[in-house]
């Protein structure tokens, strides 16, 4: 049978499987099978096993259960209600100032858990009460928390990036240096979009009277420094070349359980509930790696890539066309499938067509990284739409949906800035990592 004509039947019957719901590893595993039967009988269940036992015994890949484990007890901890008080106290009293405090937490909480779903779930719970009490309108407040909470696979430790970082095989460590700029620039323009929406409509943001003293400020400074000194010894310590992105997560998850201790927070069931949502989230999390690689050989196998790569070059297009077009394709995608699930099935795909155009892949994994972002707050799918409301669930689903578009367009407005400017990305990883 045509090599060709295997890949794209490979494709159409992954497709079917995710439209009729299937887990999306079980059904890369399977057409990744498959599809390497058809080629070569005698290799399909020894590089099913190859596979898989090589992702389960990666080092790099320790990284996920380690912050994930950290999130979680971060949440159960009170660290996460601590960065949002602290933002509340001292930027709560502006107009729209308690949805750009729930901007600021989902920063400040990505910077421990890494997923963006655990973020809008976490900082839903805590702010929307708040938001709630001062009378925020439904579409600002659950919209803040939605897009706040993609921040989680923006900011270092980001599952996306350490996702990235295994299929294209770059440093996870020059990844994550990558993230930090444009993650605090997206979190000041999603304070921006919040800026300008109040200013166009102030009655959805009534203005909140409640003024913190200098010391009530200083003091939920001060007890959010306990997570805020586990950020930057984690964080710093990969920027200074300390220690590498995965010893960062074990010393961040250790230090996040004595703070657990020290407060007293842990009990019988808090530990049954951490212990068993990393779990989860680490088993679906290497599911998918597993499903992916076998995917991703099944389509060395067919020679697709390098069909697809000269049909791009002989366009004579150049790389950075090449990649808005792919951007594009992504934010569309991002629409009806899963963040995850598109870049295990697109990255495999594009890494070959990018390279020899001269694109950076660390630079494209972070607008990638946005793109995703963009997906998780658009309809019809948008993940942390839904996230927010099993937290609200009170409000309408189109209310939230209607709330995500200011921060949508700071998103894009991102993307291009980026795109104009890639040392923002690549300042930190080239200045600390060397130039490549």
């Amino acid at each position: 049978m045509d090599l060709f004509a295997i890949a794209i039947g490979g494709f159409a019957v992954l497709l079917l499987l995710l439209y009729l719901r299937m887990s999306v590893g079980v059904a890369m595993m399977l057409v990744g099978a498959a599809g390497i039967y058809l080629i070569r009988p005698q290799a399909a269940l020894p590089k099913l096993a190859l596979e898989i036992f090589g992702e389960a015994t990666s080092y790099p890949l320790s990284i996920i259960p380690l912050f994930v484990l950290m999130g979680n007890l971060a949440g159960v901890s009170g660290m996460s209600r601590d960065i949002y008080t602290a933002a509340h106290t001292w930027i709560g009293h502006f107009r729209g100032g308690l949805a750009s405090a729930a901007v600021v937490g989902c920063a400040g909480f990505s910077a421990l858990s890494g997923s963006s779903l655990a973020s809008a779930m976490t900082m839903g719970r805590v702010s929307l009460p708040e938001m709630k009490r001062f009378g925020y309108n439904d579409s600002l407040a659950t919209g803040a928390i939605a897009a706040g909470g993609t921040l989680g696979i923006l900011i270092p430790p980001s599952a996306g990036f350490v996702v990235f970082a295994i299929l294209t095989e770059e440093s996870i460590g020059r990844l994550f240096l990558a993230g930090i700029l444009p993650g605090i620039m997206l979190t000041s323009l999603f304070i921006v979009a919040i800026w300008l929406w109040t200013l166009r409509n102030p009655e959805i943001a009534p203005q909140n009277t409640e003024r913190f003293s200098w010391g009530q400020r200083f003091s939920a400074l001060g007890r959010a420094s306990a997570i805020l000194s586990i950020i930057f010894l984690t964080i710093g310590g990969i920027y200074g070349g300390v220690f590498s992105a995965t010893e960062a997560a074990g010393i961040g998850a250790f230090l996040t359980l004595v703070v657990a201790l020290l407060r007293r927070s842990l009990n019988r069931e808090n530990i049954k509930t951490v212990f068993s949502s990393t779990l989860q989230a680490t088993g679906t999390v290497y599911l998918i790696l597993f499903g992916a690689f076998m995917f991703k050989s099944f389509i060395g196998f067919t020679g697709i890539t390098l069909f697809l790569a000269e049909y791009v070059g002989g366009l004579g297009l150049s790389g950075t066309q090449v990649m808005i077009a792919f951007l594009l394709v992504f934010i569309i995608l991002g629409m009806f499938l899963d963040s995850f699930a598109m870049l295990v099935l697109t990255v495999p795909l594009i890494q070959p067509i990018l390279e020899p155009l001269g694109v950076d892949m660390i630079l494209f994994g972070v607008l990638a990284v946005i793109a995703l972002e963009m997906g998780l707050i658009s309809p019809p799918v948008g993940m942390n739409v839904f996230i927010v409301k099993s937290v609200a669930p009170d409000v309408n689903i189109g209310t939230i949906f209607r709330g995500i578009w200011p921060f949508w367009g700071a998103m894009l407005v991102a993307l291009v800035i980026l795109l104009l400017f890639p040392q923002i990305v690549l300042m930190l990883p080239d200045t600390m990592l060397g130039a490549r």
